[in-house]
């Protein structure tokens, strides 16, 4: 008698749920069996991962030192790339730059080029302050007026004279300054490119690389300065007739005009703000390089008027400071160290104390002289980077190092290396 298959069941008797046919398929309604998971595989949809299931992420294994830049100090969840810095070779880095590191990057390119840009702009800053002593010291050793009056026309041109002729050397002087500025401003924008790549600039260099750009800086200032003169001859014979046709009445109205005058010469200083570096790094003619400063500043003119400002005023604070003691130094010094010298001492001390006191303000006129100029560089930069998408040049430029000895930002250099699109093989396009 043949004993039944194990596993095998009765006949008639009920099939327990979950058993399994002949062939390994369980019936309908039973639950396959669970396998034991593999080592690093992904449980089902729906199912609970296994305790001690180690689940992969992209880019990390289990073990492995976590990576400080990311900021739950684990890796980035769903296969996400990873922030990375844009890079920094130089004073800033290759992005859109905030008001610090603006401030930092003209710090960093006066230390890293002090020959280049504090020479330059010591050599402006002497020649403006020594012609400025000097028409100050010429008014100085001009007779007094007469207590009673001047008695006849002679005797007012022979005081008249010397003063109107002091007071248009001083003028001078300061249109002069004006110009030397705005020449210098452009110059100096070449060590300021060069530095946001780190790449140093010589006092030749610069100026060799600048000598292209002289004459369209020199016809950008003698505009500037022509449009200064205009402006505020204009302002002058407006004073006059207000004056003169309203009596003391057009006082009052001098204060307005005198305020509006003093915003539009602010609004109008901004948007040129950048027309030097422009010129200079971009090569272009006077003209071109004023109309991209006013495009390049608009829907920035707040902010860059903020930043400035801030720095003139940051800049003239410190002036003060260093020059304040010299100040206090020429008022005491006779009466503490000589209370009884003699009329030829005190004129010698005097003297003394003036020339200190100018070469004093002339280094400290220098040094914030080269730290606006590299701010205003630097904000040229960012506009370009924010508008222009200089950054992206300036990294490849980083990564082929194309150009060393060039003006980072330059277009000849940009059209020198441009590459024609389609590229043109000398094959044509295949027929078929």
């Amino acid at each position: 008698m043949s004993q039944p298959d194990p596993g095998s069941q009765a006949e008639g008797e009920p099939q327990q749920p979950g058993a399994q046919q002949p062939g390994g398929q369980p019936q309908w309604g039973a639950q396959p069996p669970w396998a034991a998971p593999q080592p690093g595989a992904q449980p089902q949809w729906g199912a609970q991962p296994q305790w001690g299931a180690q689940p992969q992420y992209p880019g990390q294994s289990w073990g492995a030192p976590i990576d400080p830049r990311w900021p739950a100090g684990g890796p980035p969840p769903h296969g996400q790339p990873r922030y990375v810095a844009p890079p920094k070779p130089g004073i800033v880095p290759l992005r859109p730059l905030f008001f610090g590191e603006i401030m930092d990057g003209a710090f960093q390119t006066i230390r890293r080029n002090a020959k280049t840009m504090f020479g330059s702009a010591l050599i402006v800053q002497a020649i403006s302050g020594a012609l400025s002593e000097v028409a100050a010291l010429g008014m100085l050793g001009m007779v007094q007026p007469p207590v009673g009056g001047f008695t006849s026309q002679d005797e007012a041109m022979r005081y008249l004279g010397p003063v109107f002729g002091a007071t248009v050397g001083i003028m001078g002087v300061s249109l002069l300054t004006m110009v030397l500025a705005a020449i210098l401003q452009g110059v100096m924008a070449i060590p300021v490119a060069r530095s946001a790549l780190n790449r140093p600039t010589g006092f030749k260099q610069m100026w060799s690389l600048a000598r292209s750009r002289l004459w369209p800086l020199v016809g950008f200032a003698s505009l500037l300065l022509a449009g200064s003169l205009l402006f505020f001859l204009v302002l002058f014979l407006l004073a006059v007739l207000i004056v003169t046709g309203l009596g003391p009445l057009g006082v009052p109205v001098l204060l307005p005009l005198g305020f509006g005058a003093a915003v539009v010469y602010a609004w109008t200083y901004t948007k040129l703000l950048v027309a030097p570096a422009a010129i200079t790094i971009e090569e272009l003619g006077v003209f071109a390089g004023l109309r991209r400063s006013w495009t390049l500043t608009s829907r920035n003119w707040w902010r860059i008027f903020g930043i400035t400002l801030l720095v003139a005023f940051m800049v003239g604070i410190i002036g003060s400071i260093i020059q304040i003691p010299l100040g206090l130094a020429s008022g005491g010094i006779n009466s503490v160290f000589a209370p009884h010298a003699g009329a030829s001492q005190v004129t010698t001390t005097a003297i003394v104390l003036a020339v200190v006191s100018l070469v004093v303000g002339i280094l400290v006129s220098a040094v914030g002289f080269a730290f606006q100029t590299s701010v205003a560089a630097l904000i040229y930069m960012d506009l370009r980077m924010r508008r222009d998408g200089l950054d992206v040049e300036l990294l490849r430029l980083l990564e082929t190092g194309e150009d060393p000895d060039g003006v980072p930002g330059r277009r000849g250099a940009r059209q020198a290396v441009a590459q024609p699109w389609p590229p043109n093989t000398g094959q044509g396009f295949p027929r078929g």
